[in-house]
């Protein structure tokens, strides 16, 4: 099968088509034909190994798995021993798992999900990796209540926005003056454009802040919060040439400072989940989450594709067809 391969730190240069064998499906887990996947900020990281103290878990020379890409969207082409009647050779799936970029993926049978019926596979390989950070990030939000959300514009930020005003809260996303109608578009109820307006000075009060990006101070992030408010953390920023933390200082900060804080800060470590991805399929079958797509690439191309994303020009998500 063909896969998009890397095995050194780079530019997306490194990245390379090739031709590798098709995996098997072990006990429990079933063989996606990928139709789509989706370029995600983590893809860059990884790609390049930035920041560079994150290649001590990712491997010090190159990235331990070879295949890049993390979204999938596909029908089951075969399953393994005891995956029993959970999913079915002929299934529509979706999930997140790391190397999508390729023309078939292995899964774990418990990481899909069925994919919903009024998605095509490009919108519901846009939903895994960006929608379970999205949910988990707003777990805490209840009806009623204020958020603001740094990065409201990306793939993750216009999810975060239909995920909140599902739950009924009054939301505000800040994003560039470009993407103002697009964020105001999936249902904000405020939006400030940064670049003429700082956000940390309006005065505001929030119940929880959700920052997507990781360019604000700690201390004006944290003067957003109402009292007893929530600040989630969860990475972000665009490639700047290499730095040993980057946005995961803001990340670092926040684990450090969360035992001494009166208002809440949560790290967010968004791991794979069925059950999210259940909700998520719920949310998007019922049309109250409809997944945003800048453009889509073929697998030949998946290079630009991360170049496009890495060097802050996406809005909304990124796709690529196998």
């Amino acid at each position: 099968m063909k896969a998009i391969v890397q095995d050194r730190y780079g530019s997306a240069d490194v990245l390379e088509l090739q031709e590798v064998e098709r995996p098997v499906p072990a006990a429990g887990e079933v063989l996606v034909r990928v139709r789509a996947s989706s370029v995600n900020a983590a893809d860059w990281h990884i790609m390049r190994g930035d920041p560079y103290f994150a290649r001590l878990f990712l491997g010090l020379k190159g990235p331990k798995t070879r295949i890049r890409g993390m979204d999938f969207a596909g029908v089951v082409e075969e399953t393994g021993p005891g995956v029993g009647g959970m999913v079915q050779v002929g299934d529509e799936v979706f999930g997140e798992v790391e190397g999508s970029f390729a023309e078939y993926v292995r899964v774990p049978a418990n990481l899909v999900q069925h994919k919903p019926s009024n998605l095509t596979f490009e919108q519901a390989a846009a939903l895994p990796l960006a929608g379970n950070t999205a949910w988990m990030g707003l777990e805490e939000l209840r009806a009623g209540q204020k958020v603001l959300i740094n990065g409201a514009s990306g793939g993750v930020g216009l999810l975060a926005v239909q995920i909140a005003k599902a739950r009924k809260a009054v939301v505000t996303g800040v994003c560039s003056t470009r993407n103002v109608e697009q964020v105001r578009s999936v249902g904000a109820d405020h939006v400030v454009d940064y670049r003429t307006t700082d956000f940390t000075r309006s005065g505001q009060r929030y119940d929880l802040v959700f920052d997507l990006v990781g360019n604000r101070s700690m201390g004006e992030l944290r003067a957003l919060l109402a009292d007893d408010g929530t600040l989630v953390l969860s990475g972000g920023g665009s490639f700047t040439g290499g730095v040993l933390f980057g946005p995961y200082r803001l990340i670092i900060q926040g684990k450090l400072l969360a035992s001494f804080s009166r208002q809440r800060l949560v790290v967010l470590e968004a791991k794979p989940s069925k059950e999210n991805l259940a909700a998520l399929a719920e949310l998007a079958q019922s049309g109250r989450l409809v997944p945003v797509i800048e453009r889509t690439y073929p697998l030949t191309d998946v290079a630009d594709a991360i170049r496009h994303v890495e060097s802050e020009h996406a809005r909304a998500k990124v796709v690529v067809t196998a």
